[in-house]
């Protein structure tokens, strides 16, 4: 039986793919897997990750022909994974900025009775480092808008790191969702909460990225305000 398949999805994240993935596997139970979905990467992420496979029975690799968004990554991985009848699914980021090491704290977190765990970068024990002063303000207005458009009640909405049970990925998969990108998170925590799943979170310290390119772009930005009314208006 498989406890846990972590799906990380990838862009241009070369110099990180090997230590990651050793860093996972080493925070998880051997039965346990790990699948990248790499959107095409032009540094040969995908590559780098095939011949890791070789080694590691227990890691899979999807290849996309292009970019398509983190969203829509993460739900191709999740697709797969739903294969292995896990109990639990975990999508994190793989810059390091989502520790390795917290995903024990995560699984310990779900195993409590909620549906879904995110790992928060605003809960009182919660810290950020390398993050300019502008991030830091324009994350938090991003996190009160969409807790005050959506109201679910948790305090970080666009941070990745997060813990599901299968019954609320079986719920996600079979809903029509609005974007493929970083707008799925606050857009899957919405469908979450008004479909009667519970929802919690646990504090993360949270590092900037050091390694490779920052997949979020200002266009996916501001479209993202503008996105979170259309998930509260479209599916209220």
């Amino acid at each position: 039986m498989i406890l846990l398949v972590v799906v990380v999805p990838t862009y241009n994240e070369a110099k990180n793919i090997t230590k990651l993935i050793e860093s996972i596997f080493k925070n998880i139970s051997s039965s346990d897997k790990i699948i990248i979905v790499d959107d095409n990467s032009p540094d040969g992420t995908g590559k780098i990750a095939d011949k890791i496979v070789q080694k590691k029975k227990n890691l899979i690799v999807i290849h996309r022909k292009r970019k398509e968004g983190r969203g829509s990554a993460v739900w191709a991985g999740f697709r797969l994974a739903k294969k292995f009848n896990p109990t639990f699914y975990i999508e994190m980021d793989a810059d390091f900025s989502h520790k390795p090491r917290d995903i024990p704290r995560l699984l310990s977190a779900i195993k409590q009775g909620s549906d879904v765990v995110v790992g928060s970068r605003y809960l009182g024990k919660s810290k950020i480092y390398n993050w300019s002063i502008s991030r830091r303000v324009f994350s938090k207005f991003a996190n009160f808008y969409a807790n005050l458009i959506l109201d679910v009640g948790i305090s970080d909405y666009t941070n990745g790191f997060r813990i599901y049970t299968k019954e609320a990925v079986n719920f996600l998969l079979s809903q029509k969702l609005i974007s493929p990108g970083y707008i799925l998170l606050s857009e899957t925590a919405f469908k979450l909460k008004k479909a009667g799943f519970k929802l919690s979170e646990i504090p993360i310290i949270f590092v900037n990225r050091k390694r490779g390119v920052s997949n979020l772009n200002f266009n996916e930005i501001k479209n993202a305000f503008l996105k979170t009314l259309k998930i509260r208006f479209l599916h209220s």
